[in-house]
């Protein structure tokens, strides 16, 4: 078992995630209005729980746990399954006021189907959670990919044919029932026998300080929609989450695969803090490496990549995209850390840390809300970097890795990312004049593209050969 193994496997799932991403939103921004996805915005602050706090840390805990009983296993899934009816419950039962919250009374209907997630998704955690410690990240990454490239199929045939706002409800129904039923099938583990107690208690100092992170993050993340849709109205938070939704793909899909993949090897290596350092280090590096030149490359393309993807009406969304891409960056690097914190057993200490950050965060929401949604973005940004460099400093810290390491490990993807946004902007500007938006927008993404990998080369020649070593490498 290698973090590199593993990786392979759940960037495999990742760029699937990725692919069907790109072309939901790509096909369906182009079916359904801005307020159908401002709609699933404010839905999506609340059914954002299943992916936060819906296993309460018990896949974190199975994961981690070092001796690891059939009877632990087993009160763990009752505990989930549990916990997804009653959530499923409050969340059918508050639908009226969130929706009188929003001032939209179609939330009630989009929430009461959207509540069926929980369950069905809770009923798999500890299989999942099972396949991860096992590393079984293969068997994982082809459940992750027939399940979003159906559902995603199946929901654009839906949208064709009038579903409107419910083609995306559609989509998380079916994403979560495919995904939960292919892992069952999967997995040889299967519950048996009563829940017990006692197990439940020996977990809760882990889960307990978990679940307060995890419902931490989830307010910090869907705050700002919550900022957005009540005081600038669903329109404008059509326009944001649009952006948000571009930001949040390199620490969906780049950063969660790195912290996914990494989190089993660095658990088994809980008494070596050298080993977890250098694992931190490369895991960030090679994390800027990626996320770095993506961003900028978004920033120095924004407007013609907001019209070729998602259309003129979208248009407002590129003046967002100027603030937010530097977020997602940040929030890249930051987002690794509570892979350190979770493999040390250092929940608590994550918790207050993301309490503090959440706080941060909130006032900037509402700063930035009293000018405008470029604002809120402008305030978010701040907000990131005053957050998140203590964030990283002090993951680096308990692994043994200084200020100066931290930056050695990114300083290099950043100048020649930033040297590719001014170069690929120039490009741009210069052949539009020449050629149509789609031909100048595709001309200038492979010159940015070609332009990093060709400075690299040069100048960092032994980076770019260490990451083609072990991507290709036979044995991991």
């Amino acid at each position: 078992m290698t973090a590199v193994s593993n990786a392979k496997w759940v960037a495999v799932s990742q760029l699937a995630r990725i692919a069907s991403q790109l072309a939901n939103i790509f096909v369906l921004a182009r079916i359904l209005p801005p307020s159908d996805y401002g709609l699933m915005a404010m839905a999506t602050v609340v059914t954002n729980l299943a992916l936060l706090i819906r296993d309460q840390g018990t896949s974190a805990a199975i994961i981690q746990k070092e001796d690891l009983t059939h009877h632990t296993v087993n009160t763990v899934f009752w505990f989930n399954i549990f916990i997804g009816l009653t959530i499923a419950s409050i969340i059918m039962l508050a639908s009226p006021m969130i929706a009188g919250y929003f001032k939209h009374d179609e939330l009630i209907a989009i929430l009461i189907i959207l509540a069926l997630v929980f369950p069905i998704s809770s009923s798999s955690i500890s299989h999942q959670a099972l396949l991860e410690r096992d590393s079984q990240f293969k068997k994982l990454a082809f459940v992750e990919l027939i399940s979003s490239f159906v559902a995603m199929v199946i929901a654009v045939v839906a949208a064709l044919n009038g579903a409107g706002v419910y083609s995306l409800v559609l989509q998380a129904i079916l994403m979560a029932l495919f995904s939960s039923g292919q892992i069952w099938f999967l997995s040889s583990w299967r519950p048996k026998g009563k829940p017990s107690f006692a197990e439940l208690k020996m977990l809760l100092p882990f889960t307990g300080h978990m679940t307060m992170f995890q419902l931490i993050t989830y307010f910090f993340r869907n705050a700002d929609s919550m900022v957005v849709g009540r005081v600038l109205g669903a329109a404008s938070l059509g326009i944001y989450s649009m952006a948000y939704k571009v930001m949040l793909l390199p620490v969906q899909n780049i950063t969660w695969a790195s912290s996914r993949a990494l989190f089993p090897v660095m658990s088994r290596q809980q008494g070596n803090l050298e080993e977890m350092g250098k694992l931190y280090l490369q895991t960030i590096a090679f994390i800027a490496f990626l996320t770095a030149p993506l961003m900028a490359g978004i920033f120095a393309l924004r407007e013609p990549f907001v019209d070729v993807a998602f259309g003129h009406q979208w248009s407002h969304v590129a003046s967002v995209l100027a603030w937010l891409t530097p977020v997602g960056f940040m929030q890249s690097i930051s987002s690794t850390t509570g892979t350190v914190f979770m493999a040390q057993g250092k929940t608590r200490l994550l918790m207050w840390m993301s309490l503090a950050s959440a706080l941060v965060h909130v006032l900037a929401y509402y700063i930035g809300a009293s000018k405008g949604v470029n604002s809120v973005a402008e305030w978010y940004l701040y907000a990131s970097i005053v957050t998140g460099i203590p964030l990283v400093l002090i993951a680096g810290k308990f692994v043994k890795s200084s200020a100066v390491d931290l930056i050695k490990a990114i300083w290099k993807p950043i100048l020649v990312s930033l040297l590719m946004c001014f170069a690929t902007r120039h490009t741009f500007e210069m052949i539009n004049h020449h050629l149509s938006l789609l031909a100048s927008f595709i001309l200038a993404t492979l010159f940015g593209l070609l332009f990093y990998l060709l400075v690299n080369y040069i100048f960092f020649p032994s980076l770019i050969k260490t990451y083609l070593n072990k991507v290709f490498a036979r044995k991991s």
